[in-house]
């Protein structure tokens, strides 16, 4: 029940807008062939981004050279205006009492937003904390 109030709180204050980013994101980079791929990543983290709790980030351990090169791409094209709307989101949010444990969760974000390739998006309960592999 207090991961659907938090998502919902979410959805609201940010998680919409985040979405949105992410959205148009995916659109520009499925303009070209080439960077389908990224589209796709973006996509996948806007539906995180829209209704991140109880879902978590894991490593792909089958992840490889490809996908490092691909997020380096990713920084220089689209990973680095997600993170200052992630950034001004989570200052945002930190206003308030409240939106302290939404901000925390949207710093939480960056990781993937500079990282997407080679990341697996999950349900909390899909893995063991300790090892971080997905079951």
């Amino acid at each position: 029940m207090l991961r659907l109030i938090l998502n919902v709180v979410w959805l609201v204050l940010s998680g919409f807008w985040l979405f949105l980013g992410y959205m148009l994101a995916g659109i520009v980079a499925c303009l070209l062939v080439v960077t389908i791929p990224f589209g796709i990543a973006s996509f996948r983290i806007g539906l995180y981004a829209l209704w991140p709790f109880g879902r978590d980030v894991v490593r792909d351990p089958r992840a490889g050279a490809a996908s490092t090169i691909g997020n380096v791409l990713w920084i220089v094209l689209f990973g680095w205006w997600l993170v200052l709307g992630h950034i001004g989101t989570a200052l945002a949010l930190a206003v308030t009492i409240i939106g302290l444990p939404l901000a925390w969760a949207n710093l939480k974000l960056i990781p993937v937003s500079l990282l997407p390739l080679g990341s697996r998006i999950v349900d909390t309960e899909a893995y063991v904390p300790g090892s971080r592999v997905a079951v």
